[in-house]
Protein backbone atom coordinates (compact mmCIF):
# COMPACT_ATOMS: atom_id res chain seq x y z
CA UNK A 1 0.00 0.00 0.00
CA UNK A 2 2.84 2.37 0.80
CA UNK A 3 4.31 1.74 -2.65
CA UNK A 4 0.99 2.74 -4.26
CA UNK A 5 0.90 6.02 -2.32
CA UNK A 6 4.54 6.62 -3.20
CA UNK A 7 3.83 5.98 -6.90
CA UNK A 8 0.85 8.36 -6.86
CA UNK A 9 2.87 11.00 -5.05
CA UNK A 10 5.79 10.75 -7.45
CA UNK A 11 3.51 11.04 -10.48
CA UNK A 12 0.99 13.55 -9.12
CA UNK A 13 2.21 16.24 -11.49
CA UNK A 14 1.47 13.99 -14.46
CA UNK A 15 -2.15 13.60 -13.35
CA UNK A 16 -2.36 17.36 -12.86
CA UNK A 17 -1.05 18.09 -16.35
CA UNK A 18 -3.31 15.44 -17.88
CA UNK A 19 -6.37 16.83 -16.10
CA UNK A 20 -5.52 20.36 -17.23
CA UNK A 21 -5.12 19.25 -20.88
CA UNK A 22 -8.45 17.38 -20.85
CA UNK A 23 -10.33 20.30 -19.27
CA UNK A 24 -8.70 22.82 -21.61
CA UNK A 25 -9.62 20.70 -24.65
CA UNK A 26 -13.24 20.32 -23.52
CA UNK A 27 -13.45 24.05 -22.86
CA UNK A 28 -11.99 24.87 -26.27
CA UNK A 29 -14.39 22.51 -28.04
CA UNK A 30 -17.38 24.02 -26.22
CA UNK A 31 -16.26 27.58 -26.98
CA UNK A 32 -15.61 26.64 -30.62
CA UNK A 33 -19.15 25.26 -30.96
CA UNK A 34 -20.92 28.45 -29.85
CA UNK A 35 -22.71 30.30 -32.66
CA UNK A 36 -23.98 33.83 -33.25
CA UNK A 37 -27.66 34.71 -33.06
CA UNK A 38 -30.06 36.32 -35.55
CA UNK A 39 -28.46 34.76 -38.65
CA UNK A 40 -31.50 35.64 -40.78
CA UNK A 41 -30.85 39.33 -40.21
CA UNK A 42 -27.20 39.24 -41.29
CA UNK A 43 -25.81 40.08 -44.72
CA UNK A 44 -22.73 38.42 -46.24
CA UNK A 45 -20.92 39.36 -49.45
CA UNK A 46 -18.96 36.61 -51.24
CA UNK A 47 -16.64 37.10 -54.22
CA UNK A 48 -15.83 34.53 -56.90
CA UNK A 49 -19.21 32.79 -56.88
CA UNK A 50 -19.43 31.50 -60.46
CA UNK A 51 -18.05 28.11 -59.40
CA UNK A 52 -15.95 26.30 -56.80
CA UNK A 53 -15.77 27.30 -53.15
CA UNK A 54 -17.66 30.57 -53.53
CA UNK A 55 -20.57 28.96 -55.37
CA UNK A 56 -20.93 26.17 -52.80
CA UNK A 57 -20.59 28.60 -49.88
CA UNK A 58 -23.40 30.83 -51.18
CA UNK A 59 -25.74 27.85 -51.41
CA UNK A 60 -24.88 26.76 -47.87
CA UNK A 61 -25.27 30.25 -46.39
CA UNK A 62 -28.56 30.69 -48.24
CA UNK A 63 -29.87 27.49 -46.68
CA UNK A 64 -28.75 28.71 -43.25
CA UNK A 65 -30.83 31.87 -43.69
CA UNK A 66 -28.14 34.48 -44.35
CA UNK A 67 -28.92 37.34 -46.71
CA UNK A 68 -26.23 36.55 -49.30
CA UNK A 69 -24.92 38.93 -51.93
CA UNK A 70 -22.87 36.93 -54.44
CA UNK A 71 -20.27 38.60 -56.63
CA UNK A 72 -20.06 36.77 -59.97
CA UNK A 73 -17.73 37.49 -62.86
CA UNK A 74 -20.17 36.38 -65.57
CA UNK A 75 -23.89 36.69 -66.28
CA UNK A 76 -24.12 32.92 -66.71
CA UNK A 77 -22.55 32.29 -63.32
CA UNK A 78 -24.98 34.72 -61.68
CA UNK A 79 -28.03 33.23 -63.43
CA UNK A 80 -27.07 29.65 -62.59
CA UNK A 81 -26.55 30.55 -58.93
CA UNK A 82 -29.88 32.39 -58.68
CA UNK A 83 -31.71 29.38 -60.11
CA UNK A 84 -30.11 27.10 -57.49
CA UNK A 85 -30.90 29.27 -54.44
CA UNK A 86 -33.77 30.99 -52.66
CA UNK A 87 -35.29 34.44 -53.18
CA UNK A 88 -33.12 36.15 -50.55
CA UNK A 89 -29.85 35.55 -52.38
CA UNK A 90 -28.84 38.45 -54.61
CA UNK A 91 -26.16 38.51 -57.29
CA UNK A 92 -24.05 41.33 -58.63
CA UNK A 93 -21.54 41.31 -61.47
CA UNK A 94 -18.08 41.86 -60.03
CA UNK A 95 -14.57 42.09 -61.45
CA UNK A 96 -12.20 42.46 -58.50
CA UNK A 97 -9.50 43.93 -60.78
CA UNK A 98 -11.75 46.90 -61.61
CA UNK A 99 -12.14 49.78 -59.16
CA UNK A 100 -15.35 50.84 -60.87
CA UNK A 101 -16.84 47.37 -60.60
CA UNK A 102 -15.94 47.14 -56.91
CA UNK A 103 -17.44 50.56 -56.24
CA UNK A 104 -20.71 49.60 -57.96
CA UNK A 105 -20.88 46.39 -55.93
CA UNK A 106 -20.35 48.35 -52.72
CA UNK A 107 -23.09 50.86 -53.58
CA UNK A 108 -25.50 48.02 -54.38
CA UNK A 109 -24.63 46.31 -51.10
CA UNK A 110 -25.06 49.55 -49.16
CA UNK A 111 -28.61 49.88 -50.49
CA UNK A 112 -29.38 46.24 -49.63
CA UNK A 113 -28.08 46.24 -46.06
CA UNK A 114 -29.41 49.71 -45.17
CA UNK A 115 -28.72 50.35 -41.46
CA UNK A 116 -27.80 46.73 -40.67
CA UNK A 117 -24.27 46.97 -41.98
CA UNK A 118 -22.46 44.06 -43.60
CA UNK A 119 -21.86 41.12 -41.27
CA UNK A 120 -19.26 39.43 -43.43
CA UNK A 121 -17.19 39.62 -46.57
CA UNK A 122 -15.55 36.50 -47.99
CA UNK A 123 -12.71 37.37 -50.37
CA UNK A 124 -12.74 34.13 -52.32
CA UNK A 125 -12.16 35.26 -55.92
CA UNK A 126 -8.81 34.11 -57.22
CA UNK A 127 -6.74 32.78 -60.08
CA UNK A 128 -3.72 30.51 -60.14
CA UNK A 129 -2.30 30.77 -63.65
CA UNK A 130 0.25 31.04 -64.93
CA UNK A 131 2.29 28.71 -62.71
CA UNK A 132 5.70 27.38 -63.64
CA UNK A 133 9.42 28.03 -63.33
CA UNK A 134 10.07 31.65 -62.34
CA UNK A 135 12.45 32.28 -65.24
CA UNK A 136 9.71 31.44 -67.73
CA UNK A 137 7.52 34.30 -66.51
CA UNK A 138 7.25 37.83 -67.79
CA UNK A 139 6.22 40.74 -65.57
CA UNK A 140 2.65 40.67 -66.90
CA UNK A 141 2.39 37.00 -65.95
CA UNK A 142 2.97 37.99 -62.34
CA UNK A 143 0.77 41.08 -62.32
CA UNK A 144 -2.23 39.33 -63.89
CA UNK A 145 -2.42 37.04 -60.85
CA UNK A 146 -1.50 39.68 -58.29
CA UNK A 147 -4.30 41.98 -59.51
CA UNK A 148 -6.89 39.36 -58.60
CA UNK A 149 -5.42 37.57 -55.59
CA UNK A 150 -3.66 40.43 -53.82
CA UNK A 151 -4.80 43.87 -55.02
CA UNK A 152 -8.36 42.62 -55.46
CA UNK A 153 -8.50 41.35 -51.87
CA UNK A 154 -7.06 44.57 -50.48
CA UNK A 155 -9.33 46.89 -52.49
CA UNK A 156 -12.46 44.84 -51.76
CA UNK A 157 -11.67 44.87 -48.05
CA UNK A 158 -10.93 48.58 -47.81
CA UNK A 159 -13.96 49.53 -49.92
CA UNK A 160 -16.40 47.42 -47.88
CA UNK A 161 -14.78 48.08 -44.48
CA UNK A 162 -17.14 50.95 -43.47
CA UNK A 163 -20.14 48.63 -43.92
CA UNK A 164 -18.42 45.89 -41.91
CA UNK A 165 -17.60 48.32 -39.10
CA UNK A 166 -21.31 49.17 -38.80
CA UNK A 167 -22.11 45.50 -38.10
CA UNK A 168 -18.90 44.75 -36.17
CA UNK A 169 -18.64 41.83 -38.52
CA UNK A 170 -16.17 39.43 -40.13
CA UNK A 171 -13.57 39.56 -42.89
CA UNK A 172 -12.74 36.13 -44.27
CA UNK A 173 -9.78 36.05 -46.65
CA UNK A 174 -8.97 32.94 -48.67
CA UNK A 175 -5.22 32.34 -48.75
CA UNK A 176 -3.67 28.92 -49.41
CA UNK A 177 -1.14 26.45 -48.09
CA UNK A 178 1.01 27.93 -50.86
CA UNK A 179 0.90 31.12 -48.83
CA UNK A 180 2.90 29.19 -46.24
CA UNK A 181 5.16 27.13 -48.52
CA UNK A 182 6.32 28.60 -51.85
CA UNK A 183 6.33 25.47 -54.00
CA UNK A 184 6.24 26.92 -57.52
CA UNK A 185 6.95 30.03 -59.53
CA UNK A 186 4.49 32.61 -60.79
CA UNK A 187 2.26 35.07 -59.00
CA UNK A 188 0.11 32.60 -57.05
CA UNK A 189 2.42 31.86 -54.11
CA UNK A 190 3.48 35.51 -53.93
CA UNK A 191 -0.12 36.68 -53.82
CA UNK A 192 -1.12 34.18 -51.14
CA UNK A 193 1.83 35.15 -48.93
CA UNK A 194 0.59 38.74 -49.37
CA UNK A 195 -2.96 37.76 -48.32
CA UNK A 196 -1.54 36.15 -45.17
CA UNK A 197 0.44 39.23 -44.16
CA UNK A 198 -2.32 41.70 -45.13
CA UNK A 199 -4.82 39.74 -43.04
CA UNK A 200 -2.49 39.61 -40.04
CA UNK A 201 -1.83 43.36 -40.19
CA UNK A 202 -5.51 44.13 -40.69
CA UNK A 203 -6.60 41.91 -37.79
CA UNK A 204 -4.23 43.65 -35.40
CA UNK A 205 -5.23 47.10 -36.63
CA UNK A 206 -9.03 46.83 -36.48
CA UNK A 207 -9.79 44.44 -33.61
CA UNK A 208 -10.62 47.51 -31.51
CA UNK A 209 -13.80 47.89 -33.58
CA UNK A 210 -15.02 44.38 -32.80
CA UNK A 211 -14.17 43.07 -36.27
CA UNK A 212 -12.75 39.57 -36.65
CA UNK A 213 -10.36 38.75 -39.51
CA UNK A 214 -10.05 35.08 -40.45
CA UNK A 215 -7.70 33.36 -42.89
CA UNK A 216 -8.69 30.22 -44.81
CA UNK A 217 -5.73 28.09 -45.91
CA UNK A 218 -7.02 25.36 -48.25
CA UNK A 219 -4.86 22.50 -49.39
CA UNK A 220 -5.24 21.11 -52.90
CA UNK A 221 -8.84 20.63 -54.10
CA UNK A 222 -10.41 19.79 -57.43
CA UNK A 223 -11.56 23.18 -58.68
CA UNK A 224 -11.01 25.31 -61.77
CA UNK A 225 -7.80 26.54 -60.11
CA UNK A 226 -6.25 23.05 -60.16
CA UNK A 227 -7.69 21.85 -63.50
CA UNK A 228 -4.88 20.16 -65.45
CA UNK A 229 -5.79 21.29 -68.99
CA UNK A 230 -5.43 25.05 -68.33
CA UNK A 231 -2.25 24.45 -66.28
CA UNK A 232 -0.64 22.47 -69.10
CA UNK A 233 -1.82 24.94 -71.74
CA UNK A 234 -0.20 27.80 -69.82
CA UNK A 235 3.03 25.84 -69.40
CA UNK A 236 3.18 25.35 -73.18
CA UNK A 237 2.54 29.07 -73.69
CA UNK A 238 5.32 30.00 -71.28
CA UNK A 239 7.72 27.56 -72.93
CA UNK A 240 6.96 28.87 -76.42
CA UNK A 241 7.74 32.45 -75.40
CA UNK A 242 11.24 31.55 -74.15
CA UNK A 243 14.35 32.44 -76.13
CA UNK A 244 16.29 29.58 -77.78
CA UNK A 245 19.11 30.09 -75.25
CA UNK A 246 16.80 29.65 -72.24
CA UNK A 247 15.14 26.60 -73.81
CA UNK A 248 18.55 25.04 -74.44
CA UNK A 249 19.53 25.53 -70.79
CA UNK A 250 16.52 23.45 -69.69
CA UNK A 251 16.62 20.88 -72.47
CA UNK A 252 14.00 19.61 -74.92
CA UNK A 253 12.55 17.05 -72.50
CA UNK A 254 12.21 19.35 -69.49
CA UNK A 255 8.69 20.60 -70.31
CA UNK A 256 7.29 17.08 -70.75
CA UNK A 257 8.86 15.93 -67.48
CA UNK A 258 7.54 19.02 -65.67
CA UNK A 259 4.00 18.37 -66.95
CA UNK A 260 4.18 14.70 -65.94
CA UNK A 261 5.13 15.66 -62.40
CA UNK A 262 2.32 18.24 -62.25
CA UNK A 263 -0.17 15.55 -63.31
CA UNK A 264 1.17 13.12 -60.73
CA UNK A 265 0.97 15.68 -57.90
CA UNK A 266 -2.49 16.98 -58.79
CA UNK A 267 -3.99 13.52 -59.24
CA UNK A 268 -2.45 12.34 -55.97
CA UNK A 269 -3.33 15.19 -53.61
CA UNK A 270 -6.38 17.03 -54.98
CA UNK A 271 -9.47 16.43 -52.83
CA UNK A 272 -12.93 16.48 -54.44
CA UNK A 273 -14.76 17.31 -51.18
CA UNK A 274 -15.05 21.10 -51.39
CA UNK A 275 -17.15 21.17 -48.21
CA UNK A 276 -13.95 20.83 -46.18
CA UNK A 277 -13.18 24.40 -47.24
CA UNK A 278 -16.71 25.82 -47.10
CA UNK A 279 -17.16 24.34 -43.60
CA UNK A 280 -14.25 26.52 -42.49
CA UNK A 281 -15.69 29.60 -44.18
CA UNK A 282 -19.10 28.96 -42.64
CA UNK A 283 -17.59 28.52 -39.18
CA UNK A 284 -15.70 31.80 -39.56
CA UNK A 285 -19.00 33.57 -40.26
CA UNK A 286 -21.25 31.81 -37.74
CA UNK A 287 -19.01 31.08 -34.76
CA UNK A 288 -19.23 33.34 -31.74
CA UNK A 289 -15.46 32.90 -31.41
CA UNK A 290 -14.01 32.34 -34.89
CA UNK A 291 -10.47 31.08 -35.31
CA UNK A 292 -7.72 33.22 -36.74
CA UNK A 293 -6.65 30.52 -39.22
CA UNK A 294 -8.41 27.53 -40.73
CA UNK A 295 -6.44 24.76 -42.43
CA UNK A 296 -8.75 22.95 -44.85
CA UNK A 297 -7.91 19.47 -46.09
CA UNK A 298 -5.81 16.61 -44.77
CA UNK A 299 -2.83 17.57 -46.94
CA UNK A 300 -2.92 21.04 -45.36
CA UNK A 301 -3.19 19.81 -41.77
CA UNK A 302 -0.64 17.01 -41.92
CA UNK A 303 1.55 18.06 -44.82
CA UNK A 304 1.88 21.66 -45.88
CA UNK A 305 1.31 23.43 -42.56
CA UNK A 306 3.79 21.29 -40.56
CA UNK A 307 6.23 21.63 -43.47
CA UNK A 308 5.98 25.42 -43.23
CA UNK A 309 7.55 25.30 -39.74
CA UNK A 310 10.55 23.27 -40.90
CA UNK A 311 13.90 24.75 -41.97
CA UNK A 312 13.95 26.05 -45.54
CA UNK A 313 16.57 23.49 -46.49
CA UNK A 314 14.06 20.68 -45.90
CA UNK A 315 11.63 22.14 -48.45
CA UNK A 316 14.49 22.93 -50.85
CA UNK A 317 15.75 19.33 -50.75
CA UNK A 318 12.24 17.93 -51.11
CA UNK A 319 11.48 19.99 -54.22
CA UNK A 320 14.92 19.20 -55.66
CA UNK A 321 14.13 15.49 -55.38
CA UNK A 322 10.69 15.84 -56.97
CA UNK A 323 11.20 18.36 -59.78
CA UNK A 324 13.14 17.56 -63.00
CA UNK A 325 16.70 18.78 -63.45
CA UNK A 326 17.51 21.21 -66.26
CA UNK A 327 19.88 19.89 -68.93
CA UNK A 328 22.62 22.39 -68.09
CA UNK A 329 22.34 22.28 -64.29
CA UNK A 330 25.52 22.32 -62.21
Amino acid sequence: MDSVYQYLGDNLWLYGVGTFVVLWTLGWLYRDSLEIEDIKEKYVFVTGCDSGFGNLLCKRLDRRGFRVIAGCLTEKGADDLKRATGPYLKTVLLDVTSTGSIQKAMEYTKQEVEDNGLWGIVNNAGRSLPMGPSEWMRLEDYTSTLKVNMTGVIEMTLTFLPLIKEARGRIVNVASVLGRVAANGGGYCISKFAVESFSDCLRRDIHYFGIKVCIIEPGFFKTAVTSLDPIESELHRLWNQLTPEVKASYGDKYLDKYIQIQRLIMNAVCDSDLSKVTNCMEHALTSAYPRTRYSAGWDAKFGWIPLSYMPSCVIDIGLKLVMPRPAKSV
